[in-house]
């Protein structure tokens, strides 16, 4: 019971319970949820109903009357035995209340916890209440007494009655509210489930990553900018080890997780990090072969070029004019970064490399789609000056194929389907006979045809996707 309903105990009582509750008291330790951040010192703990009820039943020198006066000592004697019990039963549920609600208020600083807080104050306040006039009624009536009147004894059991039925009441109160903390208590208690294995989590991630950054070292690997990610951590190790009473269990369980994931990504890198020197040794030497080679493959862009222009209109190669200048400027700032980037894995600045590398990578797919066009150029402009039918038959195909699509099941095709179809069979007519001068563009006629193949190719998607992927 609380210590304003000690103090408010009158210093004459003469009854057992009084006598046994001011003398012999004992300190009890209860352990909460919160494991080892919260040890509760106990008040001391009324005796149990049961031995309160033998005090009253045993010893003593007073003479026993017959007749309706010790029926009515009797029954007062029965209702202060039933007061004592209501009385501990409500001591002892209010006390492991209370190690729900500093379990709560330790892990949940949230509207809804500090509600539950003021609400166990507003009852802990009616507890000393009831416990007050409880104890009132016990030290007004001394049942002992040889000369105890039938009506005194008739008092004293009405107000004891009347005092276990407020304590009783109380008590309801009490479960009730406790049944509400349900959902705040087991969100607490799972955080605090989850505290110790976090904390310990980090600290093996820690020493796994120092590990790793040990044998890193050992290998003759730099590994600077990893060993002050993990030197940053200290600090918060340091408030790990301070522990939750400290900082608060949220922010030491958010703090675990943080250490925890910062020092596994170290622990990866780590490991990691001989495969990723020799990968970019690897990317250096097939790199520079591949600079060579493009190099080479400039050179010979001259050549085309110098065909193209024997045989063919100026459109067919006027785009082509700057390749072999840009190839060659490329080549060489490839070269350039690839050297760069050798410095950097000799320094072990393995960001640099990295993007040093994927720089010359760029450098070199581009100039590589440049001299592979001018050839390509060529191919194709020598296929079609040959047999200009074969590309028309084959965007023919293309079209008549879009065409029975668009009929089928149909007596008439749709609008949005047709026009674009009878625009592209004119294009290629077009186009065909964009062939019959003395110099023909044969680069625009493939640039023609390619693009109604690809319209027909959009009227087709189009068609099945609204026929959802049948036909």
């Amino acid at each position: 019971m609380t210590a304003t309903a000690e103090a408010q105990r009158p210093s004459g009582a003469r009854d057992v319970v009084g006598q046994r509750l001011r003398r012999g008291t004992r300190t009890a330790r209860r352990t909460s949820p919160l494991g080892v951040f919260l040890t509760l010192t106990l008040l001391p703990v009324p005796l149990l109903a049961a031995t309160v009820t033998t005090a009253f039943a045993g010893g003593g020198t007073r003479r026993w009357f017959g007749g309706r006066s010790e029926s009515q000592r009797a029954e007062a004697q029965a209702a202060k035995d039933a007061a004592a019990a209501a009385f501990y039963e409500l001591d002892t549920a209010q006390r492991d209340l209370r190690i729900s609600i500093e379990t709560i208020t330790a892990v949940d600083d949230s509207p809804a916890a500090r509600r539950a807080v003021a609400d166990f104050q507003q009852l802990g306040t009616r507890i000393d209440e009831v416990s007050g006039q409880y104890i009132t009624a016990v030290d007004a009536h001394d049942l002992d007494r040889d000369d105890l009147e039938a009506s005194a004894a008739a008092r004293a059991r009405t107000e004891l009655t009347r005092a276990k039925d407020e304590l009783t009441r109380v008590k309801q109160d009490l479960d009730r509210f406790e049944q509400g903390l349900g959902p705040l208590l087991g969100k607490a208690e799972t955080q605090l489930a989850r505290l110790a294995p976090a904390v310990e989590r980090a600290r093996q991630s820690l020493l796994a990553a120092t590990t790793a950054l040990d044998s890193v070292r050992q290998s003759q690997l730099k590994a600077d900018d990893l060993a002050a990610r993990l030197a940053a951590l200290a600090p918060e190790l340091t408030k790990l080890n301070q522990g939750a009473g400290r900082h608060g269990v949220p922010e030491t369980l958010q703090r675990a997780e943080r250490v925890a994931r910062d020092a596994e990504a170290v622990r990866a890198e780590a490991e990691r990090l001989p495969e990723r020197a020799a990968e970019i040794d690897r990317r250096l030497v097939s790199l520079r072969t591949r600079a060579q080679a493009l190099r080479t493959r400039a050179g010979q862009v001259e050549p085309v070029l110098s065909e193209l222009r024997r045989r063919f209109s100026a459109a067919c190669w006027q785009d082509l004019q700057r390749v072999p200048d840009l190839a060659e400027t490329n080549v060489r700032q490839a070269e350039t970064r690839l050297a760069e980037a050798r410095t950097a894995r000799d320094e072990q600045r393995w960001p640099d490399a990295t993007s040093l590398l994927s720089t010359v990578r760029a450098l070199l797919n581009t100039t590589d789609e440049s001299v592979s066009a001018a050839s390509d150029r060529l191919q194709r402009l020598n296929a079609v000056a040959k047999d200009p039918q074969q590309e028309i038959d084959r965007t023919r195909f293309a079209i008549r194929d879009a065409q029975r699509l668009a009929m089928a099941g149909r007596s008439t095709p749709e609008p949005r389907h047709a026009r674009p179809l009878d625009d592209a069979v004119a294009r290629l007519e077009r186009a065909a006979t964009g062939l019959e001068g003395r110099h023909p563009d044969y680069w625009h006629f493939l640039t023609e045809t390619e693009a109604v193949r690809q319209t027909a190719a959009r009227v087709v998607a189009q068609i099945r996707e609204e026929r959802g992927g049948v036909a």
